[in-house]
Parts: structure tokens; sequence; C-alpha cells
């Protein structure tokens, strides 16, 4: 597929939301409608477009890539997967209960209301910060393959390429919020979802193979390997530390993070909230299971027709993340190559346009103090909100930039691992709350206490194998942060005298 051709797709795709975002938007440009999506989300739509932003191009790209890495992943990730279900059902019945409740537009209303005014402002701002730098990874990775296969032919340089992405995003979501994204992201989902089917339809018929032959191929393949049980100190991969993983990871990034929660409570109801992220759950499962299945059949292909892995431009080690879309574009026909575009396209940019509107909402809420129904349509405000949005944008680019100049691993793993410390003391904060309901906090050690136990967590996984007998964290690290936070809020506080109730 020819680099003119790629271009002109993406010119065509991003008219499409433009259009959808003017009519969903035209008659509605407070604050409301941008926040809260005026409470008026249909729980069908939230499920199925949450899909699309909590996968992500680096589920659509890295994870399929990880699948044949050097470091025998196979599908170990599922073990981490089925962590991520039962975090989803923690936060359905735990946490959306209590955001109803207290009826909030920033989740970190909560912590002002149970600990004080700086827990508060700390738990937004490790919200803005994790969310920066998760977004301006999964944005990256897109972005290195629109320049290696579209924009390095125009000449065109990292940095434009990068500039152009965040100009279209900001476009289409700074007017109609989360209103546009509800409907864009279930456009998105739909396109994501799609090619993943398609892609592995298109590969099966290049190698002859029926549906049951490619399931038999890929189930007898060196790639299949779901549970990992040996060495539970010195492997990462091991069953019990995946799927604690993946639980306090989703727990940590979905319920105590205002972008996947700020679809949840534009429901009309705590019912349907709880309605779709039992959907959401299901699907999310069973598509991550195809794209295992896409990253074997990938190598497989791969191995048949002699094609090595790509090399990193910067780096020059070979970089699994590239190997989807070298086969994708270069090795099949043009309309796999088309659907492959659609796919990555649409995950990228579902995840990113959404984390922009929730970086802009936490923001505004938690930092300006708009959200108030008696504001949400002055002017003053709505131009605020605009800077403010226009300004992540701007954050997000320098991000990306900074990691484009020092990256030389897998992106998904580097988010998971960056989530680890940024979102750990958000863990241990909610956990306080809700599990300490007679203890009061220092309200003014707290961000130091969230900067420690950072701190503390980084130096016992530098050294766990001496602490802990050759011991090896991975995404587990996260409850170690979290419990290490705990423990800081705990000693330092005091008996309250009357029990809270929320």
């Amino acid at each position: 597929m020819t680099p003119s051709a790629i271009l002109i797709l993406i010119i065509v795709y991003f008219a499409t939301l433009f259009y959808i975002s003017h009519r969903v938007s035209k008659k509605d440009d407070g604050n409301d409608a941008f926040f809260t999506a005026n409470k008026n989300s249909k729980w069908y739509l939230v499920a199925f477009g949450m899909i699309g932003t909590a996968l992500s191009g680096v589920t659509f790209i890295s994870v399929p890539g990880e699948v044949g890495a050097a470091s025998g992943e196979q599908f170990k990730y599922f073990q981490f997967v089925l962590g991520n279900a039962i975090g989803f059902i923690i936060i359905t019945k735990l946490l959306l209960p209590l955001y109803y409740r207290m009826n909030l537009t920033s989740i970190y209303g909560y912590i002002e209301q149970r600990m004080g005014l700086y827990s508060y402002k700390t738990a937004a701002t490790i919200f803005l910060i994790s969310r920066t730098v998760s977004s301006a990874f999964r944005l990256y990775l897109v972005v290195i393959v629109l320049q290696r296969f579209v924009f390095d032919y125009y000449h065109i340089p990292f940095a434009l390429t990068v500039l152009i992405s965040l100009l279209l995003i900001f476009s289409y979501t700074y007017r109609g919020g989360l209103k546009t994204i509800i409907i864009t992201d279930t456009l998105q989902t739909f396109f994501l979802v799609t090619s993943v089917f398609l892609t592995i339809y298109f590969i099966c018929d290049s190698m002859n193979l029926s549906a049951v032959s490619a399931f038999n191929e890929v189930k007898n393949s060196n790639y299949s390997q779901i549970f990992f049980f040996d060495d539970f100190l010195g492997s990462k991969f091991h069953f019990v530390k995946q799927i604690l993983g993946g639980m306090f990871v989703t727990i940590a990034m979905t319920g105590l993070d205002q972008d996947l929660m700020q679809k949840n409570l534009s429901c009309k109801n705590i019912g349907d909230a709880q309605k779709n992220m039992f959907t959401f759950t299901g699907i999310f499962v069973i598509i991550n299971i195809f794209f295992l299945s896409v990253g074997a059949l990938l190598y497989i292909y791969a191995e048949k027709n002699g094609i090595a892995i790509p090399v990193d431009l910067i780096t020059n080690k070979p970089r699994t993340d590239l190997l989807f879309p070298e086969i994708a574009l270069n090795h099949l026909s043009t309309i796999p190559a088309i659907i492959f575009l659609l796919g990555i396209i649409a995950a990228t940019f579902a995840t990113t346009d959404s984390a922009l509107t929730a970086l802009t909402t936490s923001f505004c809420v938690d930092f300006l103090g708009m959200g108030k129904a008696e504001n949400s349509h002055k002017q003053n405000t709505v131009r605020k909100r605009h800077i403010v949005h226009i300004s992540f944008s701007a954050l997000i680019f320098l991000v990306i930039l900074i990691f484009n100049s020092i990256n030389d691993s897998s992106v998904v793993g580097m988010i998971f691992k960056v989530a680890s410390y940024t979102y750990g003391p958000l863990l241990g904060l909610y956990a306080f709350g809700l599990f300490q309901k007679s203890r009061n906090v220092n309200d003014k050690l707290v961000p130091f206490i969230c900067l420690l136990a950072p701190f503390l967590t980084y130096i016992i996984n530098e050294n766990s194998k001496i602490l802990f007998s050759g011991y090896v964290f991975d995404n587990e690290l996260i409850v170690l942060n979290g419990l290490l936070t705990y423990i800081g809020l705990f000693v330092t506080s005091s008996h309250s005298i009357k029990k809270i109730s929320f």
C-alpha cells in the first residue's frame, strides 16, 4: 500500500470524525456536555466504546508483537487479562456505587470529602501525571508506525507528525468533549474489532488455513502457552504475579482513573453503569484472545515467508511492535492493509481523545473549580476549558518527543511499568479511605507519603533478588507501592471519634 493511499485513508477517516463531532456538539458546547455528556449516555454505547479506549494501539500492535518476543512471553499476557477481568468486577461492585452515591463529576472528589484538600489535590495530580505519560506512550507507538510507513516518504519530521496527530484529536474533541467521544469511540471501536477479525481471516487465507486448521496451527506452535507456574520467585510470568498485577493495575488504571470512570458516570444511573461494565468485561476478555491469536499467526506467517522482525531506526535493535504493521502494509494485499490502518488508528485515537477529555475535566473540576451547574454555560469557563484542553495537548506532545529520544523497549511493558509507580499511591489512598473509616489522615503529610512510596518501591524493586531470595517483580509491583502508601497513611493518621459513612 502506497504512502499516498494511506494518507488519503487517514484524511477520509478524520473527516468522518469531524462530521460526527460537528453534529453532536452543534447545539451544546457547555461544560455539562463536555464533562458528563449531560448524564444521558446509553449504557450499551458506553460499553462498546470503552473497548477502544481500554485497548488502544498498544494492545493492537504491541501485544501481538510480544507473543514471539525473545523473552518467551507467548500467551502469558492472557493471565494478566484474567486479572483485569477480576479488577473490573471489583470496580463494578465497589467503586461505581460509591461514585454514584456521591454524585461525582471528578472521582477525586471522594478523596476531598474523605481526607481533605491536600489529599484531594495530590490524588488529582497523580492522575494528571499518570494519564499524560501513559497517553503519550500509547500515541507514540502509532505515530512511529505512521512516520515509518507514511510521513518519512514525504520527508516530514517526527515532531511534525506528532503535532499533526494531536491537532486532529484536539479539533474534534474541544467542543463536545465526552458527549462527542461517546459517539466517536463507538465508531472507532467498531473499526478496531472488525479489523482484528478480518486480519485473522486474511492471514489465514494467505496461508491457506481454514478456521479449524488455523486454531490447530496456533495450538501446536511455540507461542500458545497461556499459564506459567514455574519459578515463582524468579519469573515475571508466574500465574499468581500476573493475576495480582492485572487485578490491581486495572483497579488503579480504570477504577481510580478519571478517564474510563468519566464514561461510566455519564450513564443515567448506577444500574446502567454496572450493566455497561459487565458487558465491557466480557467483550474485553474475548477480544484479547483474538489479539494474542493474531500475534501467533503473525509469527507463523513470518517464519514461513522469511520475514525478519523490523529493526528500530534509532536503537538498531529488533522491535516486535513493528512486526504487525510490517506484514500488514508490506506483505499482504491492499484490503488487509486498509483494515489494519483503520484498526490501529481507531484504537489509538479512541484512547487519546478520551484521555485528553479526562485530563481537561480533571484539571477544570479539581483545580479550577468548574463543574457546578450554575457555571457550566458561562462563556468564561468554556474559554478556560478550551485553554486547558490545548495545554494538555501540548504537554502530551512534549512527553512523546522526550520518550522518542530515550525509548528502546516494548511500549506495552513500559506503560504498565510506569503505571506501577504512578498509580500505586492512588491505590493506597483509596484503600485507606475505604477500609479505615475510623481513622483520619494527617492531610498535609499525604503529598509527602505519595512521593516517598514510589521512591521506596523503586529501591525495593532494584534490590528484590537480594531482599527476597531471588524474587523478581512484574506488574504486581503496584501492590507494593499501594501497600507502602497505605502503611504511611496509617502510621501518620489518628483515630476518629466519629466513624466516616462513605
